[in-house]
């Protein structure tokens, strides 16, 4: 037994929620005490940003309720510092949490700082908030029939590009991308997401890099202005600082240096999973995403839990399986891919792809309940071979 070991989870994101949770159930018989922090008690659907950005409402799922029933106490409030040594956290206006074990999963956010302009004149989709302001400015644009620009030709710049025009018929709308849209898709899905692009009236500058976003345009580095009385923001990602600041190993862009087992380098008592970790695979670096997040809070709740219990834990293991687009509320396409998210030869379109998308996006609190009842499986694939051997 483990009487008051005190665990800790930073962020109540898709993977905080789920490591919380699960290590609740997992954790029942040990006497351990979970504790989540989060600084607000909404849970934020961030696959769904892009439907608050074009004017949609969303429900509203608060965090105690999801909570309710696996004993977890939720402590509201930013976490502002941590002090390994003495395994403590400050939580502004909660004061100080002592932990045995810390689960840190504070996720990423758009980073607006690299670009002129872009922090004073562009919006983004950093929670429901924040996609709600822009949905407002994007009201106003429609009625004075106006142009929206999308910056980022990701699948996030792709899926609000896609959404704005087709809630927005008529609104003039550019997406901005240095990259081709889709690049990372193979040549039949992307084939129909151009299509999709050009049905909705979307424009899109391919190879064109922001060099400054202004009030009323967006500047390119050709020197060409982009008309732009709503800049939607969707490139570039930055994580909070409290690790590095706390001198936690970080790599150069802040995430948590973890071993195969998810555990920090330099402070193993500290658990990094989702977009706050720099988890490497034999065939390269995981990127944030929902699809490999859950996957590390599920793994290292369960390897919590054993270690709880005096048990030897087996390295994480992952691989990607897909690339779910949304291309408005009517269409969709789905590349299928190989471990390291290079596109396979299968995809999925239309309405097939939009109740396959629609599946991915609401999985996450299917999840979290019926994970307070069973031991759920949110790993697609482990990779096969591309993840037997150790990362270089």
């Amino acid at each position: 037994m483990n009487n008051g070991h005190h665990i800790v989870v930073l962020g109540a994101g898709y993977t905080g929620m789920l490591a919380a949770i699960r290590l609740a159930r997992r954790t029942r018989r040990t006497g351990a005490r979970i504790t989540l922090v989060n600084p607000s008690s909404r849970f934020v659907e961030r696959l769904r940003m892009h439907q608050i950005a074009a004017g949609q409402e969303l429900a509203d799922h608060q965090i105690p309720d999801i909570l309710d029933g696996t004993g977890i106490t939720f402590v509201q409030g930013a976490a502002t510092a941590i002090d390994p040594e003495a395994r403590r956290v400050t939580v502004d206006g909660a004061g100080t949490l002592e932990y045995d074990t810390l689960v840190y999963a504070l996720g990423s956010a758009t980073d607006t700082g690299k670009v002129p302009g872009a922090g004073e004149n562009a919006f983004t989709l950093n929670g429901p908030e924040a996609a709600g302001r822009f949905a407002a400015r994007l009201a106003e644009v429609a009625a004075a029939g106006g142009t929206v620009t999308v910056a980022g030709g990701g699948l996030t710049g792709i899926e609000a590009a896609t959404e704005i025009a087709e809630s927005r018929p008529g609104l003039n709308v550019t997406l901005i991308s240095l990259d081709e849209p889709g690049g990372m898709m193979g040549p039949k899905a992307r084939a129909h997401l151009f299509r999709a692009l050009d049905r909705l009236g979307v424009t899109v500058e391919t190879g064109a890099r922001v060099t400054k976003v202004l009030p009323d345009a967006v500047e390119l580095a050709d020197g060409r202005l982009v008309p732009s009385d709503a800049c939607l923001w969707t490139t570039g990602v930055k994580v909070p600082p409290l690790a590095a600041d706390a001198g936690i190993a970080t790599d150069d862009r802040g995430l948590i240096l973890v071993d195969a087992t998810l555990r920090s380098v330099s402070h193993p008592r500290i658990h990094a999973i989702g977009d706050a970790a720099a988890v490497r695979m034999a065939w390269g670096q995981i990127h944030g995403t929902c699809q490999s997040g859950l996957p590390t809070a599920q793994y290292t709740a369960d390897t919590i839990a054993r270690l709880l219990r005096g048990k030897d834990v087996k390295p994480f293991r992952f691989g990607y399986f897909h690339q779910p687009v949304s291309l408005g509320r009517r269409d969709a396409v789905i590349q299928f891919t190989k471990a390291d998210d290079t596109p396979g030869r299968r995809y999925l379109r239309g309405r097939a792809a939009v109740a396959y998308k629609e599946f991915v996006s609401g999985s996450p609190l299917t999840t979290f309940r019926f994970s307070k009842r069973v031991n759920t499986t949110t790993v697609l694939s482990k990779g096969g071979r591309a993840t037997r051997r150790p990362a270089a």
